[in-house]
């Protein structure tokens, strides 16, 4: 996959993090699409590096999504803890 699918499919992670994990984010729309694309980087490269799984080429790969959705769900919540508003 290219640099493009990989954008592409850390938006659409991004998107699926957020129907997963409802609520207020910080920084809004913009934040949590820059969130999904990290997210989709970050998951393909642990996923190739320390579970011995290689990300496949194919953009309809259900491992893909599943690395990218992970790692999108791992940064969107590190995000809400570190830059989150607290509630009293």
């Amino acid at each position: 996959m290219g640099i493009i699918s990989w954008i592409v499919l850390g938006l659409l992670a991004g998107a699926a993090a957020k129907l997963l994990l409802p609520g207020r984010d910080p920084g809004g729309f913009i934040g949590t699409t820059v969130i999904g694309i990290a997210g989709a980087f970050t998951g393909g490269w642990i996923s190739a590096r320390y579970l011995d799984r290689p990300i496949a080429n194919h953009f309809y790969d259900g491992a893909t999504w599943a690395a990218a959705i992970g790692g999108s769900l791992v940064l969107l919540v590190a995000y809400r803890i570190l830059f989150g508003h607290s509630r009293r």
